[in-house]
C-alpha cells in the first residue's frame, strides 16, 4: 500500500508541476522545478525511494528512447549523420579521455579506471530538457536535429565505455582494441535486434487486422507500449546495446506505420498516450533525482573523505570544474568540426556557411545531463570483489549529481540569450516543404473527387449524378481555397489565406457553440451521456484538423 500511495503521491507532483511552471512569475525550467519538488518532497515531508538502477533502466529508458526514435525525423537524421556521429562517438570518447584524467589529477584519490567511468556517465545528453530550457525562443531546427540524434545514439556509446570502465576497474586489465570490437558488435547487434523487432511487429500486426477484418486501436496500442521493452530485453538478453535496439525499434516502427491509412485512429491515440507518457516518465526522472539530493548532500562527509579530505567546498568546486571542463571540451570539439566542414567545403568549391562562435557557444551550453547520467553512476557496483568496496563510490554519485545540476543552470541561464535570434545558413525548409506538400495534397483531393463524380455519372442515375454535381462543388471549393492559400508569397495567396483564417476562426467559434449547447442539453436532460460523448468527440477531432491547419 505504501508503495501504491507513493506512485500516486509522485505522478499528482508530476501533473500539478506542468502547471505550476507555467504561472511562475519567472521562467524556470521545468526539470529544475521537478528536481526542486523531488528535494522537497525528501526532506521536509520526508518522502523516499529506494533507487534500482536495473530496474529504473528496464522501466524509464526503452519507451523513452523509443518515442525518441518514433519521432525524430528520419531524413534529417541520415542527412545529418556526419555532425551526429562526430558528437554522438568521437565526442563521446573525447570527453571520457579528457574528463577522466582531469578528474584523476584534480582528485588524485580516485583511480584513473574510476574517473574514467565517471566520465563515460557524463557523456550522455539529455536533449529533451535541452527543448524546456530556451524560453520563448527556439533552437533552430537544423541545429535541434543533430542534438535530438546525438541523444539519441551516445547513450549507448557512453553506458558501452562504462561497462569498458568499471571492467577495467574490477580486473586491472583493459585492452582498446578488444573494446574496439566489442563496441562494434554491441552496437551494431543493438541495432539488428531493435529493427528485427519492429519489422516482425509491423508484419504481424498487418497478419492479425487481416485475419480479424479490422482494426482495434486500443489493442494496437497496448502492442506499441509493449514493443520497446521486448526490443531491450532481447538485446540485453543476446549481450547488446538494449538502449540502441530500442532507438532502432522506434525508427522501424516509424516507417511501418506511417503508411498505413486504415490505422487512423490507431495513430491518434496513439500520438495522445506517447505524449502523456512521455510527460510522466521524464518528470518521474526528474523527481527521482530531486529525492536522492537530500541523500546525497548528507553523505558529504563521506564524499570529502574519498576525495581526500578538506573544506568542504572543495566538493562543489570539483562539481563546478568538472562541468566547466566538459563544456570546454565540447566547445573544442564542435569549434574544430566546424572548421574541418569548412576546410571540405573549401576545397569540394562548394558554398560554405557561416558558423560563428555563438553557434559554437550554444552547441557547446546545450550538453545538458539527465537521466541517463544519473541511472549510468548509480549502477556502479558496490563491491570491488569480496570483502572490498567499489572505490570512491559515493564520491562519484555526488559528483554526477552535481554536474547534472550545473550543466540544467548553466544551459537555463545561457541557452536563452544564446538561441534568441540564432539562424543557420540552410535552414530546412520546413515552412516551404509543408506549403507544398499541402499543395499537392489538395491537388490529389481534386483529382479523388473528379474520379468519384465520374464513377458516378458512369452510373447514369439521373438523381444520383445531380446530387454528385452538387456535392463535389462544395466540397471542391474547399480544396481549391487550401490549394490558393499554400501558393507562394504574393497578394493572391496572402488574400486566401486571410481567407481561410478567417473561415478558422468562424469554425472555431461555431465548434465552441455546438460543446456549449450540447452541455445544456446533457444538464437539461434532454441528451444522455453516451450521446454527448460521441458529439463532443466529433466537434473534438474538427477543432484538432483545424487548428493543425493554422499555419496555412
Amino acid at each position: 500500500m505504501n508503495l501504491v500511495i507513493t506512485v500516486l503521491i509522485l505522478l499528482l507532483v508530476v501533473a500539478l508541476s506542468g502547471s505550476v511552471v507555467r504561472i511562475l512569475p519567472v521562467r524556470l525550467p521545468l526539470p529544475l522545478l521537478q528536481i526542486a519538488l523531488g528535494a522537497l518532497l525528501a526532506r521536509p515531508l520526508g518522502m523516499h525511494v529506494e533507487f534500482d538502477p536495473d530496474l529504473f533502466f528496464l522501466l524509464f529508458i526503452p519507451p523513452l528512447l523509443f518515442a525518441d526514435g518514433w519521432r525524430i525525423p528520419k531524413r534529417e537524421l541520415f542527412l545529418l549523420w556526419r555532425p551526429i556521429l562526430a558528437l554522438a562517438i568521437g565526442l563521446v570518447f573525447f570527453t571520457i579521455v579528457g574528463v577522466g584524467y582531469f578528474v584523476h589529477w584534480m582528485i588524485p584519490t580516485v583511480p584513473l579506471a574510476v574517473a574514467f567511468a565517471l566520465a563515460a556517465v557524463l557523456s550522455p545528453t539529455d536533449a529533451v530538457a535541452v527543448s524546456s530550457m530556451t524560453g520563448g525562443s527556439k533552437i533552430p531546427p537544423r541545429l535541434m536535429h543533430v542534438l535530438s540524434g546525438e541523444a539519441l545514439l551516445n547513450d549507448a556509446s557512453g553506458l558501452v565505455a562504462l561497462q569498458f570502465a568499471v571492467a577495467a576497474e574490477l580486473t586491472g586489465r583493459f585492452s582498446l582494441a578488444s573494446a574496439a570490437g566489442d563496441f562494434a558488435v554491441m552496437a551494431l547487434g543493438g541495432v539488428l535486434a531493435g529493427a528485427f523487432v519492429g519489422l516482425v511487429f509491423g508484419v504481424v500486426r498487418r497478419r492479425f487486422i487481416r485475419w480479424a477484418s479490422e482494426v482495434d486501436p486500443p489493442s494496437q496500442v497496448a502492442l506499441v507500449l509493449v514493443l520497446p521493452f521486448a526490443a531491450y530485453l532481447l538485446a540485453e538478453h543476446f549481450g547488446v546495446s538494449g538502449i540502441l535496439a530500442a532507438v532502432a525499434a522506434g525508427i522501424t516502427m516509424n516507417r511501418t506505420d506511417v503508411s498505413k491509412g486504415g490505422y487512423v485512429a490507431t495513430r491518434v491515440q496513439n500520438g495522445a498516450v506517447w505524449s502523456m507518457l512521455e510527460f510522466v516518465f521524464n518528470g518521474l526522472i526528474f523527481l527521482l533525482l530531486g529525492l536522492q539530493l537530500p541523500g546525497i548532500v548528507d553523505g558529504a562527509g563521506l564524499d570529502l573523505r574519498q576525495a581526500g579530505g578538506g573544506e568542504s567546498w572543495y566538493l562543489v568546486a570539483y562539481v563546478v570544474a568538472i562541468t566547466l571542463v566538459l563544456v570546454v571540451l565540447r566547445f573544442i570539439w564542435v569549434w574544430v568540426s566546424l572548421r574541418f566542414m569548412l576546410m571540405r567545403a573549401w576545397h569540394r568549391g562548394e558554398q560554405r556557411p557561416k558558423a560563428g562562435t555563438r553557434l559554437v557557444w550554444t552547441t557547446a551550453l546545450a550538453g545538458v545531463r539527465g537521466a541517463i547520467t544519473m541511472a549510468g553512476v548509480l549502477s556502479l557496483p558496490l563491491m570491488k570483489h569480496e570483502g572490498v568496496v567499489f572505490p570512491t563510490r559515493e564520491l562519484m554519485i555526488f559528483l554526477a549529481t552535481g554536474v547534472i545540476l550545473c550543466t540544467l543552470l548553466f544551459g537555463a541561464i545561457g541557452l536563452p540569450l544564446l538561441v534568441r535570434g540564432l539562424k543557420l545558413d540552410g535552414e530546412d525548409p520546413r515552412v516551404r516543404e509543408e506549403r507544398e506538400a499541402r499543395a499537392l495534397a489538395a491537388e490529389a483531393a481534386l483529382r479523388g473527387i473528379a474520379a468519384e463524380q465520374k464513377r458516378v455519372e458512369d452510373g447514369g442515375d439521373e438523381h444520383a449524378i445531380a446530387l454528385a454535381s452538387r456535392v463535389a462543388a462544395r466540397v471542391m471549393a474547399d480544396y481549391q481555397q487550401r490549394l490558393a492559400a499554400a501558393g507562394e508569397e504574393g497578394d493572391v495567396p496572402q488574400r486566401a489565406r486571410a481567407e481561410a483564417g478567417t473561415e478558422r476562426a468562424m469554425r472555431l467559434a461555431a465548434l465552441h457553440a455546438e460543446r456549449k449547447e450540447l452541455a445544456e442539453l446533457r444538464r437539461t436532460h434532454r441528451i444522455n451521456d453516451e450521446t454527448l460523448r460521441a458529439l463532443t468527440r466529433e466537434a473534438d477531432l474538427a477543432e484538432a484538423a483545424l487548428t493543425g491547419l493554422h499555419s496555412v
